[in-house]
């Protein structure tokens, strides 16, 4: 495992499709009723499931364990808009084993969706 430093971070960019739209529906047990042409906002579990994909696959990464996320929602996402998820280290308590991180995430035209703060337990921390 890499060592981590406070400032490390990483991204990724999802856009979530009217067939995602359509699953994510049925996993809710409601059944579509407007048009895929509508837009339409994007549920915000979706938002967080970018920064558990993040944290679990990419920073810390594998063996990692989520404990704790806030997420307060500036903006609003729509299904077939590219979102880029964004997770920085802001503590490092390698006697715990836990990991801080802000987490931010912005839509295809610059302007935030959403930030918060996740806490983590790191599988591994580097000393």
């Amino acid at each position: 495992m890499k060592a981590l430093k406070v400032g490390m971070e990483a991204s990724c960019t999802r856009t979530f499709t009217n067939q995602d739209r359509q699953l994510y529906m049925q996993l809710c047990g409601r059944a579509g009723s407007t048009s895929a042409d509508d837009p339409y906002p994007l549920p915000e579990p979706l938002i967080g499931g970018l920064f558990s994909y993040l944290l679990g696959t990419k920073l810390p990464g594998a063996g990692t364990n989520y404990l704790k996320q806030k997420m307060t929602f500036t903006g609003t996402g729509y299904y077939n808009e590219p979102l880029t998820a964004v997770v920085r280290i802001t503590r490092l308590r390698p006697d715990k084993g836990l990991v801080n991180l802000e987490t931010e995430c912005i839509n295809a035209r610059g302007r935030q969706v959403c930030h918060g703060e996740a806490l983590v337990l790191a599988g591994v921390l580097n000393k």
